[in-house]
């Protein structure tokens, strides 16, 4: 009988674990019967193969009989093998897909430099890449501008790409008015203080800055913050302005200590200075700049007094950079931010500064009551006894310090005693940041000369 239900037959246990043993075998065609008839379109029931008669399939009292190859058929109907039992023929195997072609896969290389693809892509695209050298050349171009997009870099670059951006402009076309060498220093330090000032957040104007420095004896400190710290440098630089002509922030009666100008900027203020202060002071430092480029090789040597001593405009402006890296330093340790020591060239001149004053502030901690005094005074220019100062690191080198007198000339010949420092560490000292007792990294010789040297290096320091 046609449209029975067809009930599997029963497996072994075993069968559970191998789905193939109970796979329904591929549809075999039924034979034709004698006169050109499908067997199962005859009448009646067919008996099965190597049975009896239909009388002794019936008669056997089971539901079906089973031929040869263990198929069974219930009430003369087959259960498989053949069409009439209703079976689908099984579906043919879906055919894996296709590669996808060179131009698809080049159409990814983007999106694959930018681990933006699927894990399927990924795969895809880096097995061609194996293959295609001109993917593979194209793939490497893209990863490589894909570094040049991330924007998690700021300050804590090389201090010299600057320089070299400019020097390979200027070398295409000349400046007509180029900055003066001597004024580098402080156009790189404000620029680099500039961009520091850029990034900051409007509530960080206000973090708490403490400026350090030394005075006699002791450590002096003051508190502040990042907006009184560039209104600090607003006026000191305004020594400078003044001094070649340019508008003095305080005024034209303002006075001409450092420390007495930048207390009457802070007292003159109802409220504390904000971010607004950035605009002056850079407008100023702009203007020193362009101003000196204009004036020609002769002003180098112009005279600019801070009140109780007087510095040549080189030195004032290598004075202003020196001071503009310390403030920019204590301001990035306010509010968390990376900041790098000048360049190395820079930082030589800084320290060259420094040393070359290092005579005269000695000779003034002398008058004080505050030094040893003088051991052998000779003739102004003469070689006198001096110490040998060893300054390692970038920007380093060897300096020798005249020790009786300002006047004289050191000499390596007339050397009694030798420090060795670290640049930056050096540095700190004479901002006053660095104890004179904690700055010395090797000693050697008179140890009163040492202490007199280290000691006067700190005195250089001021608000």
């Amino acid at each position: 009988m046609r449209g029975v239900p067809r009930i599997p037959s029963p497996r072994a246990a075993a069968d559970d674990l191998r789905p193939d043993a109970y796979r329904p075998a591929p549809p075999v065609s039924p034979e034709p019967a004698p006169g050109g008839e499908p067997a199962d379109a005859m009448d009646g029931p067919c008996p099965a193969a190597g049975s009896g008669t239909t009388d002794s399939a019936a008669g056997s009292g089971s539901d079906g009989a089973v031929d040869d190859s263990g198929n069974r058929s219930v009430n003369g109907a087959a259960t498989a093998g053949d069409p009439a039992a209703g079976d689908t023929p099984a579906a043919p195997e879906t055919p894996a897909p296709a590669a996808p072609s060179h131009g698809v896969l080049k159409s990814l290389l983007g999106a694959w430099a930018l681990s933006a693809c699927s894990a399927e892509e990924t795969a895809a695209v880096e097995e061609h890449l194996g293959d295609c050298a001109p993917c593979a050349e194209e793939a490497l171009r893209l990863r490589d501008a894909v570094g040049l997009l991330h924007t998690d870099r700021d300050l804590d670059l090389d201090p010299l790409l600057r320089f070299r951006v400019l020097e390979n402009c200027l070398g295409r076309r000349p400046a007509r008015i180029p900055v003066p060498a001597w004024a580098d220093p402080y156009d790189a330090e404000t620029a680099r203080l500039d961009a520091l000032l850029r990034d900051i957040g409007d509530s960080e104007w206000h973090a708490p800055v403490r400026l350090k420095w030394f005075e006699g004896e002791r450590r002096m400190s003051r508190r502040t913050t990042v907006a009184g710290v560039i209104g600090h440098l607003l006026t000191v630089d305004g020594i400078v302005a003044g001094a070649i002509g340019l508008d003095d922030p305080l005024g034209p009666h303002a006075p001409l200590l450092p420390t007495a100008r930048t207390e009457a900027f802070w007292d003159d203020r109802e409220l504390p200075p904000t971010g607004t202060i950035r605009e002056p002071w850079r407008d100023q430092s702009h203007d020193l700049i362009r101003t000196v480029s204009f004036a020609g090789p002769a002003a180098a040597e112009m005279s600019v007094s801070y009140g109780s001593f007087a510095l040549p405009l080189r030195d004032a402006l290598l004075d202003r950079a020196f001071e503009c890296w310390i403030h920019a330093d204590d301001i990035a340790d306010a509010v968390d931010y990376p900041y790098a020591p000048p360049s190395g060239a820079h930082l030589n001149r800084m320290i060259d500064l420094a040393a070359r004053l290092l005579p005269a502030a000695l000779a003034e901690r002398r008058r004080a009551g505050l030094a040893a005094p003088p051991q052998h005074l000779v003739a102004a220019g003469a070689p006198g006894r001096s110490l040998h100062l060893e300054v390692e690191g970038s920007g380093g080198g060897s300096w020798y310090i005249a020790l009786d007198s300002p006047a004289a000339v050191g000499s390596p010949d007339k050397s009694v005693a030798q420090v060795a420092l670290d640049g930056v560490e050096f540095c700190k000292l004479v901002a006053g940041h660095v104890s004179p007792e904690e700055a010395a990294a090797g000693q050697d010789g008179d140890r009163q000369a040492i202490r007199d040297v280290l000691f006067a290096a700190a005195a250089l320091s001021r608000l």
